[in-house]
């Protein structure tokens, strides 16, 4: 899917039309249908990048090629990259309701939030330094 996409210029300009036709009252449930629109499509790009991937990581495996390696303790990069679709997915639905009903400080309030869960999510798996100190008679 592409910011191009043919499909969804088609839906955005139908969307746009039965605004002008239907008047604004139906505005948010015209804005919510595209959304969803385009949320299914976004799940249906993620969900086939992630089993081309899954496809290739068992190729590797099967023909034995690859090093083998063991999961990061901070996490393996599909859980990482899950965990950041996932978030841009929900995003969608959260910024339209936001904007719909509180405008510009609403985005922000829902844009720091989806921020806030995946910065702590990131701060959670980085590897934490120990800083040892030497052992003295006084401890």
């Amino acid at each position: 899917m592409t910011a191009r996409d043919p499909e969804i210029r088609k839906e955005l300009d139908a969307t746009l039309h039965a605004r002008k036709e239907l008047g604004p009252e139906y505005e948010n449930e015209l804005v919510e249908g595209f959304l969803d629109k385009i949320q299914g499509r976004l799940d249906g790009t993620i969900d086939q990048r992630m089993r081309r991937q899954l496809a290739e990581q068992q190729m590797v495996v099967a023909r034995g090629s690859g090093p083998q390696q063991q999961p990061a303790a901070d996490g393996t990069f599909g859980e990482r990259f899950g965990f950041a679709a996932v978030s841009l997915v929900l995003a969608i639905p959260l910024s339209a309701i936001g904007a719909v009903n509180e405008g510009l400080e609403g985005l922000l309030v829902a844009w720091a939030g989806i921020f806030g869960v995946n910065a702590l999510h990131a701060g959670w798996r980085l590897p934490r330094r120990r800083e040892r100190r030497a052992k003295s008679d006084w401890d």
